[in-house]
């Protein structure tokens, strides 16, 4: 009978131990197509750092755009410096004159003088060599790009297409496709209603809402499978970033049932943004209305500060990016095992270059000291990118186990700000999704998986030469 129970427990141990360590074997096994494939039908629970006017392909902007002439809408490009301006004009702020492939309405268009007009060309009018410089303009792809080039010509160029909530509203639907097909059950999305008009002027606030709640009623969108909630987002270094603040707590407290939090974005290296700047506002705000979360961008510069401190002070239970956090060892011991999560983003850190590679992230550190993270995308339209490259270059760049997989999508729904009685349901929900994947590929392998995936996008393709060519 002992040596029956001996073999039993020794059988039981050896099921057990090959169950938990099947993905360790994949991985030493398996090409790098087949591990993308594996991570691109895992399920993955949440985005939840993720920019609606970065979110958006340039082909998605593109077509989109071009669709809005049947509302009235007709855009115009500038694809000419025929030195209208005397030393060029602004090159700074919101309207810089050296740029190319920036976009205005017919309405700005016809309020140009003749010769800046000989500078522009209607989307309809591309050429082909025009039609691909545009879509180019859209992406950070090449090696002399950066954060410059993102944070100083991207939104610029965007101008008046990112303000148009048809459009948004349209990207908004198609991520949500696109992240349904690659195992993604929930987002969170900064999305601020703003939407104009053909003729220039502005929709109200409400308007745009209800548009946005409209559409996400429709079939497709509830057919994605995913579930969405927006954050209000406050560009920090603003001028007027106190009233606006204002504004948008008064905003968010009347529509709860779609607006989870108030978001603090724009280059942390203007310091006019500073976290502190806000902390008296906020501490008055907090007097007037109940259960506001705050998610805010901290930690996403190249000096060692004290900004994701001073964020945590604000009430910021979410940090956005935390790359110096391992400069601030008081702040990063406070987040061990604790209520604070970092929304870890690969692509975005790498491309802006906030690290140099990938040696220099901080995501293991934080991930393997139990300081709670997610991986989430940010501006995935610029980068050309999705979800499943995330996870793709958490697992090739820092060895993942099956474990810290699951992990990272836990977290990343435990730490969402929907309401409890749908977190409890995401949660459950993606826990037997979890468990269900992994009992059919160790029981199936590659043969579980989908055969067909979607185009790989361009980063993917570049850095890793995951594509055919």
């Amino acid at each position: 009978m002992r040596i029956f129970i001996f073999l039993l427990c020794n059988f039981i141990a050896t099921q057990l131990y090959a169950e938990q360590h099947w993905f360790e074997k994949f991985k030493q096994s398996a090409s790098d197509a087949e591990l993308y494939r594996l991570l691109y039908a895992m399920p993955k629970g949440a985005d939840l750092h993720n920019h609606l006017s970065g979110a958006g392909f340039p082909e998605w902007w593109l077509e989109l755009a071009l669709a809005q002439e049947a509302r009235g809408y007709i855009y115009y490009t500038k694809v000419a410096i025929n030195n209208c301006k005397p030393y060029g004009g602004n090159q700074f702020g919101n309207n810089p004159y050296l740029l190319y492939f920036r976009n205005i309405l017919q309405s700005n268009y016809q309020k140009l003088s003749e010769c800046e007009k000989s500078e522009y060309a209607r989307l309809q009018d591309l050429t082909p060599k025009q039609k691909a410089g545009w879509l180019n303009s859209l992406k950070l792809n090449t090696a002399h790009e950066g954060r410059e080039e993102f944070f100083q010509t991207h939104w610029q160029r965007l101008n008046d297409l990112f303000l148009n909530h048809y459009i948004q509203a349209e990207i908004l639907v198609r991520n949500m496709q696109a992240f349904g097909a690659e195992g993604l059950n929930y987002l969170e999305i900064d999305c601020t209603p703003v939407g104009v008009k053909p003729d220039g002027s502005f929709f109200t606030r409400e308007e745009v809402y209800q548009y946005y709640r409209q559409r996400l009623k429709q079939r497709d969108a509830r057919d994605s499978g995913v579930t969405v909630r927006f954050h209000y987002a406050l560009l920090r270094f603003s001028p007027t970033a106190e009233r606006e603040l204002e504004e948008m707590y008064a905003f968010v407290d009347a529509h709860r049932d779609m607006y989870v939090a108030i978001d603090m974005v724009g280059r942390e290296d203007n310091d006019k943004g500073h976290p502190l700047r806000f902390l008296p506002l906020l501490r008055k705000l907090r007097a007037q209305y109940p259960d506001i979360e705050l998610s805010i961008h901290a930690g996403e510069v190249d000096e060692p500060n004290a900004h994701i401190r001073n964020t945590l002070l604000l009430g910021a239970n979410r940090i956005g990016h935390g790359v110096n956090l391992l400069s601030d060892p008081d702040t990063l011991l406070h987040m061990r095992h604790g209520k604070y999560l970092v929304e870890i983003n690969l692509i975005s850190n790498l491309l802006l270059e906030y690290v140099d590679d990938y040696s220099q992230h901080i995501f293991p550190e934080l991930l393997r000291t139990e300081v709670p993270v997610a991986l989430s995308t940010d501006d995935r339209g610029m980068w050309d990118s999705n979800l499943t490259d995330e996870y793709f270059v958490a697992v090739k760049e820092f060895n993942l186990s099956w474990r810290e997989l699951k992990l990272l999508g836990n977290n990343s729904l435990q730490f969402a700000f929907v309401e409890d009685k749908v977190k409890a349901k995401l949660l459950s929900g993606f826990a037997a999704k979890f468990d269900k994947f992994e009992k059919r590929f160790v029981s199936k392998g590659l043969a579980s998986l989908p055969t067909v995936l979607p185009k790989k996008r361009q980063f993917i393709c570049d850095r890793y030469q995951l594509c055919d060519r």
